[in-house]
């Protein structure tokens, strides 16, 4: 697991309690960029691939990455996203694999920023930036360019998610250790989902998921995910 996927887990469990004290009327407020209001019913949007990762939680608490779980999620993740556009209300367009390798780099600028977001704009006051006032101003800056380009769309709706589960020998140890009145967390999922316009680059509406449910290995808890991924996607005007 690279270093930036650790310092994300590790403020999980920070971000987590930030939310629930917030809760989500502040939340909703403050997913939209200013002056932002909804899409056009003629906008576009481009469908990036959604970068996902399921990992087990060894008895150690170590995360270890789960390539066959990850394949499972990323094809029940994309028959949920393909279901979703149909309700989205806008025109959408998918890249082809080609495309989707030669932007790669954008997905990665992606999930740092939203990281970014979700610590210096959603998460416990004293990690805000005085600079951006409490609102959601933030950009992807020129990357964004390239996939303008090659698909002809306004906008485009990035999506990234990162999920865990208890392995048998986790809850045995759970279960010892809770016995000894010693508290310790099972797995977690995470996401961000980030729509950015195309035009300038700057992140429009921004949705985030912190929870200790889900199971991205199969299909309908899958489509379950990304309706909570999605909630408050900004509708069509």
């Amino acid at each position: 697991m690279n270093n930036a996927c650790k310092r994300a887990w590790r403020l999980f469990a920070l971000l987590v309690a930030s939310m629930l004290i917030a809760g989500p009327a502040i939340a909703q407020e403050r997913n939209l960029a200013p002056g932002f209001a909804g899409l056009a019913k003629n906008a576009k949007v481009a469908i990036m691939p959604t970068d996902i990762e399921l990992f087990s939680i060894s008895a150690g608490g170590v995360l270890e990455p789960r390539a066959d779980w990850t394949d499972a999620a990323s094809r029940h993740f994309k028959a949920a996203l393909i279901e979703k556009k149909r309700k989205l209300g806008v025109g959408t367009v998918d890249l082809s694999d080609k495309d989707a390798d030669e932007l790669a780099e954008v997905n990665t600028l992606h999930a740092a920023v939203a990281r970014a977001i979700s610590a210096h704009h959603f998460g416990p006051g004293f990690l805000n930036l005085p600079t951006k006032e409490g609102k959601l101003d933030w950009s992807l800056g020129e990357a964004v360019r390239g996939i303008k380009e090659k698909t002809g769309a306004d906008y485009a709706l990035f999506s990234w998610i990162r999920d865990s589960y208890t392995s048998a020998e986790r809850a045995v140890a759970m279960i010892a250790l809770a016995l000894l009145g010693v508290g310790v967390g099972g797995g977690m999922q995470v996401g961000y989902a980030s729509l950015v316009d195309l035009d300038t680059g700057r992140v429009v509406w921004f949705n985030q998921m912190f929870r200790g449910s889900g199971d991205l290995r199969q299909p309908e808890p899958a489509a379950e995910t990304l309706e909570s991924l999605l909630a408050r996607f900004p509708a069509a005007k």
